[in-house]
């Protein structure tokens, strides 16, 4: 589900005060250019960035998120909140016209949120690719749109006109606005979490969606595929599971059993989006698993993930592949 399971790589590599007048470069950059979409300015997970590897920021609604992932020195912390104190000043700071500054600790129980400048606007509506979305900046680890999955969304906007589509671990439904946005006949989405589906509403509705085109299903899809056949046949299924979710979904297993129920759930020509963000599989897991469980699936191809989430192991980063 993109990141909704953090990466565990690159847990080990200690953080380095001395490498953040990189981290600070790169930020300062993004920033010259950032606009009024949501995006990420560094991504430290990727591991190209040695002694930065637990580190990330965002651009949320004209918002500074800097996320620290593990523990940090009393050197680290210091260095990264001076230089934060410091960008407050900058001119690319005010140009950019930026309203706050946030630090938040994700590997805290509760994902505790310091406003280090300015104040934060925690329920945020943010843009992207003319879409808008609802986040919740503070009250979780996650915030409520994975930014690197645009590349994802942008396909689904782009190739939905007209398609009866099945959104699988909908989440906050970015996939159905997407495909809405883009002229879907109708978008079924199912998730386990009713509070994630009513904020997928919300979604439809801040872009003046038809929401009877739209049908939300909170619902284990391991206790029965009934009730999402009854919608079917789907011209597009998208399948974005947790990497792991205590419970209810363990990936290696639990994605096969999704995988051989798509021959009756897909019209004669349809297209299967499968997504997978754990480091530990790579993408031939998701092309062989497709070949024995639904072997009249082809693949087509994998999307590239957006180019600000740069990955040192590419097989590591987030998988969206294409199947038809």
């Amino acid at each position: 589900m993109a990141e909704k399971i953090e990466q565990q790589n690159g847990d080990n590599e200690a953080m380095q005060a001395s490498q953040l007048a990189v981290f600070f470069e790169l930020v300062s950059k993004g920033l010259s250019h950032s606009n009024v979409e949501v995006r990420r300015l560094f991504h430290g997970r990727g591991k190209c960035w040695p002694g930065l590897e637990q580190l990330t920021c965002d651009w949320v609604a004209s918002q500074l998120l800097v996320n620290l992932f593990k523990p940090v020195d009393e050197t680290f912390m210091c260095t990264l909140k001076q230089g934060l104190e410091e960008l407050s000043t900058s001119d690319v700071w005010r140009n950019a016209q930026g309203k706050a500054i946030v630090l938040q600790h994700r590997y805290s129980d509760g994902a505790p949120t310091e406003v280090l400048w300015g104040e934060l606007d925690s329920r945020p509506v943010v843009l992207e690719l003319g879409c808008k979305y609802q986040l919740d900046i503070g009250r979780n680890q996650n915030f409520g749109l994975f930014l690197d999955m645009r590349n994802g969304r942008e396909w689904v906007k782009e190739h939905a006109r007209g398609k009866r589509v099945l959104n699988l671990f909908a989440y906050t439904c970015g996939f159905s606005v997407a495909a809405i946005e883009g002229g879907a006949e109708h978008v079924v989405n199912v998730d386990m979490a009713r509070a994630s589906l009513n904020k997928g509403r919300d979604n439809h509705r801040l872009n003046d969606h038809d929401t009877s085109n739209v049908t939300f299903m909170a619902h284990d899809i391991f206790k029965s595929w009934g009730k999402i056949k009854k919608y079917g046949p789907y011209d597009l299924i998208i399948i974005d599971p947790p990497s792991f979710q205590k419970g209810s979904f363990a990936l290696t297993k639990d994605y096969k059993k999704i995988l051989r129920r798509l021959p009756e759930l897909l019209n004669a020509q349809g297209e299967v989006m499968a997504c997978v963000n754990s480091p530990s599989v790579t993408p031939s897991f998701l092309i062989d698993s497709m070949r024995e469980e639904a072997p009249t699936l082809t693949y087509i191809e994998r999307l590239a993930n957006p180019s600000e989430f740069a990955d040192k192991d590419d097989d590591a980063s987030l998988k969206v592949l294409l199947f038809r």
